[in-house]
């Protein structure tokens, strides 16, 4: 299993940098897009393009949010998390774990992306995100 996203394991994490699109912008992380989509003002969101992936997380919060940002919120994360792992060398590296559990444990209480690993609580919705693609990844590989 693997349960927390460093070391060996760090290039999981959304703060890895890597190239993503979100309407029309280009993000050099999955937390820029990811925090950046949070509001629909684009002038809001061409400021996560230059930030580093901590500062945009700091940043969104002083953002107003999108109504709509607890519908879409995973499907977006989704979306760029697709982005990173169909890109080498992270498409590599996924089909490597073959099928190990991807846990995002975490120590910061973040029980909805990932794992506390302090409370023993978390729906790891960006695990199950990553292995739902690296799922989608092996289909295609066997199918080659």
């Amino acid at each position: 299993m693997i349960k927390e996203f460093k070391n060996e394991f760090a290039w999981l994490s959304n703060f890895t940098p890597v190239q993503v699109e979100f309407e029309g912008l280009t993000f050099h992380s999955v937390e820029n897009a990811y925090q950046a989509a949070k509001s629909i003002d684009i002038e809001v969101r061409r400021v996560f393009v230059s930030l580093t992936p901590g500062q945009s997380k700091k940043h969104s919060r002083a953002i107003s949010i999108r109504e709509d940002w607890e519908e879409v919120k995973f499907s977006i994360m989704e979306n760029l998390c697709r982005q990173k792992f169909n890109k080498s060398p992270f498409k590599e590296k996924l089909l490597a774990t073959g099928n190990e559990e991807i846990v995002e444990g975490n120590l910061w209480n973040d029980k909805v992306w990932g794992f506390c690993l302090k409370t023993g609580e978390g729906q790891n919705n960006l695990g199950k995100i990553i292995m739902k693609i690296r799922s989608e990844l092996q289909d295609q590989e066997s199918k080659k």
